[in-house]
């Protein structure tokens, strides 16, 4: 307790001289949540709103991290915030959620001075971010909506967001953005598809659960394909090489979270059965990622970050951990590690996705 609430401290010394409209937290383990927000509400001031949520890691200046807190503020200068609880993930109530949806996008009135956009954080453990994430889609079809999420550092077992100072389980915060800064989103994953081709032929999409590939029991066909033993199947393979479903164009990936006891797969993102899957190969993990982000016209002043957690299992076996240090400091990236990525109305896995902030009069 003391810890975190020293933590809260040095944070708060940092962000309340800017005073923010909006401060996101994230941290790992989830106990730290309820003590900083509750110590960041005494130190901001009461229209600051604070929402946040658990991570499977956090990343910042500092590289990749755990068992630590980052806290983000917009400034109220630059920033005007509303935000959204979604509720009742397991229950779906959509046409509830469209009609709050609505209501909030009424109170911005379009301004071509000021850019808006979404930031979403999900209950990870609710299985529901396809069905989410489309619902948003139609109910703000302009809008950017970007986020992650929430993890439990690869338990698996709870995950948590927070608004203000409530921790809550099955549900979504959606909170939209006005800002007079240019925004950017990014999107990268660093795989590319094989000719290796796989038929889903029994899936159980409501659970996530990949069955038979090819007629054969899920994992079994997964790791004759991959070339290593079944009993040797772990995070690590499973970040090595992904299953990729073709939608639109574009190959996303659809992450393996653990084997099953009955031999199946469970997946980060639902898959139907009949689908077609394409092994995917990974490429150079930082040479096209750091290319994306010399594309910018500047250097942001925050690149806000949600980045898969199998990608930093992928990057630290690899050794890169100096390297990816580096690029999120010359970049000024903060934000946190997922169980799974939101962009532009897409539920997706192993991909780093993520909004550049400009000063528009520096480029």
């Amino acid at each position: 307790m003391g810890d975190v609430a020293s933590a809260a401290a040095g944070l708060l010394s940092t962000l309340a001289p800017v005073k923010p409209d909006l401060v996101l937290i994230f941290a790992s383990p989830s106990a730290m949540l309820p003590v900083l927000a509750a110590e960041m509400r005494k130190g901001l001031p009461a229209s600051t709103r604070i929402i946040g949520c658990s991570s499977a890691g956090e990343l910042s200046g500092e590289g990749y991290c755990n068992g630590t807190a980052v806290a983000i503020g917009f400034p109220a200068r630059s920033f005007r915030s509303e935000v959204l609880v979604l509720d009742e993930l397991s229950r779906l109530p959509v046409s509830r959620w469209m009609t709050g949806l609505r209501d909030m996008l009424a109170r911005f009135k379009p301004d071509p001075g000021r850019r808006l956009f979404g930031i979403l954080l999900v209950d990870g453990s609710s299985q529901q971010e396809e069905v989410l994430v489309a619902t948003l889609d139609a109910a703000l079809p302009h809008v950017m909506v970007m986020g992650g999420s929430a993890g439990d550092d690869l338990d698996f077992s709870q995950t948590f967001v927070i608004a203000d100072q409530a921790v809550l389980q099955d549900v979504a915060i959606l909170c939209l953005i006005e800002t007079d800064l240019d925004v950017r989103d990014l999107i990268f994953d660093h795989f590319r598809a094989t000719e290796t081709r796989m038929i889903v032929t029994r899936a159980n999409p409501a659970e996530r659960l990949l069955l038979e590939i090819n007629a054969e029991p899920a994992a079994e066909e997964y790791a004759r394909i991959v070339g290593v033993p079944v009993a040797e199947l772990s995070p690590l393979v499973f970040a090595r090489h992904p299953l990729l479903v073709n939608m639109g164009g574009r190959f996303f990936v659809r992450a393996i979270r653990q084997q099953t006891e009955e031999g199946g797969l469970l997946l980060m993102s639902s898959i139907d059965t009949g689908a077609v899957m394409s092994l995917g190969l990974a490429e150079d993990l930082t040479e096209g990622f750091e290319a994306m982000l010399r594309g910018l016209p500047a250097t942001p002043s925050l690149i806000l970050s949600f980045d898969c957690i199998l990608r930093r299992l992928a990057m630290e076996h690899a050794g890169l951990g100096g390297v990816i240090k580096d690029i999120f400091h010359r970049y000024n990236m903060a934000g946190f590690n997922t169980y799974g990525e939101q962009h532009g109305g897409m539920h997706m896995n192993q991909t780093f996705v993520g909004l550049a902030f400009l000063d528009p009069e520096r480029h």
